[in-house]
């Protein structure tokens, strides 16, 4: 059974039904929102090289657990996470929230885990007073473009060739919604 802290935003009836929810990280996710990142590393999503041993903390200065959302299976463990930070420090825009990552864990895909982290972004962005939500998702995924459509984000702005990952050009394309 999982510790109170993670039930806590989600009504028992709810959490014993199997579902998964989604909660604000807590500084004690930091390992398994560690191991998760590692695992779900892939050139679909990243530009940075692959982590190494010994890996840096998951949470920083600038990324702190109130700036993550995870989504918690039935069981109680963690499959998903989403960053969900401020684009710039300027004033000028902090009516704006930038989705910064986004990871599902593979026993997790195909059940609505990324779908449910982009609601809650969503629905928290508007929470802490956000205008717009903006995000970067490479050209050549397309699973997460085809999602980010669905939930009513609209293609910005393509930087062409921004990356060279496994020897192929990678467009940057930037997406953005109204809240």
């Amino acid at each position: 059974m999982p510790p109170d802290s993670q039930r806590s935003h989600r009504p028992n009836d709810a959490y014993e039904s199997g579902e998964p929810f989604v909660r604000l990280a807590l500084p004690d996710d930091e390992d398994v929102l560690g191991r998760l990142d590692r695992a779900t590393w892939s050139t679909l999503h990243s530009v940075t090289p692959r982590a190494r041993p010994p890996y840096t903390p998951f949470f920083q200065e600038t990324s702190e657990p109130g700036d993550h959302l995870v989504a918690v299976a039935g069981d109680g463990l963690v499959v998903g996470y989403v960053k969900l930070a401020r684009p710039t420090p300027l004033a000028s825009n902090a009516h704006v929230r930038q989705i910064q990552g986004l990871a599902v864990a593979d026993e997790a895909r195909g059940l609505g885990v990324g779908r449910l982290l982009i609601r809650a972004a969503v629905a928290e962005a508007r929470r802490r007073g956000a205008l717009r939500l903006s995000l970067r998702v490479l050209g050549h995924n397309t699973p997460a473009r085809r999602l980010y459509e669905s939930e009513g984000f609209v293609v910005e702005g393509i930087q062409p060739r921004e990356f060279l990952l496994d020897g192929e050009f990678v467009d940057d394309v930037l997406m953005g919604r109204e809240l």
